[in-house]
């Protein structure tokens, strides 16, 4: 039966950190959801090797866009599976706080908000997840803050949010080299 579980866990060593370091954003439909290299090895199938780009999208699906992190933000996945109606689904959550305003930011968010970008999470412990791999991201929430006291925060606070049949995928990659090559070697962007 498909739904039959292969593998136990042993309790992991305390040598990992939480929190976000970057994310990096792929314009929706830029590269070939027919074209996505899963592993083969035994518990690691849902862990993708390599994505092609999609040979008939525009010009600029050779570009990837990366926006650093630091501080508050977060990247959570909540299960909803129904006994009732035989359904599962995963929704993807990722909140993120961009600091300082600046023109060319807020017509990003803007762009960001109109459409359903796919959005790869880089973690702290170096973890690489693509979020929202068949039905994007969408912007569900945000704000454009100026604050009100000298301390406060001035920038952007956005939320994303996908809902997809698998949870986010884990990439098979350690590092932003590693990452550009298993998407064919698009252009980072990152200003």
């Amino acid at each position: 039966m498909s739904c039959d579980i292969s593998h136990g866990r042993l309790e992991p060593c305390k040598d990992i950190v939480g929190g976000l370091k970057n994310l990096y954003v792929l314009n929706y439909g830029h590269y070939d959801e027919t074209d996505i290299t899963y592993d083969t090895a035994l518990g690691y199938e849902d862990v993708i090797t390599a994505i092609s780009l999609n040979p008939i999208a525009p010009a600029t699906t050779t570009s990837i866009y990366r926006f650093e992190l630091k501080g508050t933000n977060s990247f959570e996945t909540t299960i909803t599976s129904s006994r009732e109606n035989g359904t599962t689904f995963f929704e993807q959550v990722l909140s993120v706080q961009l600091k300082k305003q600046d023109a060319i930011t807020h017509k990003q968010v803007k762009l960001l908000s109109y459409g359903r970008p796919n959005i790869i999470v880089e973690t702290n412990a170096g973890q690489y997840f693509i979020a929202g791999l068949f039905r994007g991201m969408d912007v569900t929430a945000g704000t454009i803050s100026n604050g009100t006291a000298l301390g406060d925060m001035n920038g952007y606070s956005l939320t994303f949010t996908g809902q997809e049949a698998t949870p986010a995928n884990f990439l098979d990659c350690n590092t932003e080299a590693q990452l550009l090559v298993l998407l064919n070697n698009p252009t980072l962007v990152t200003n």
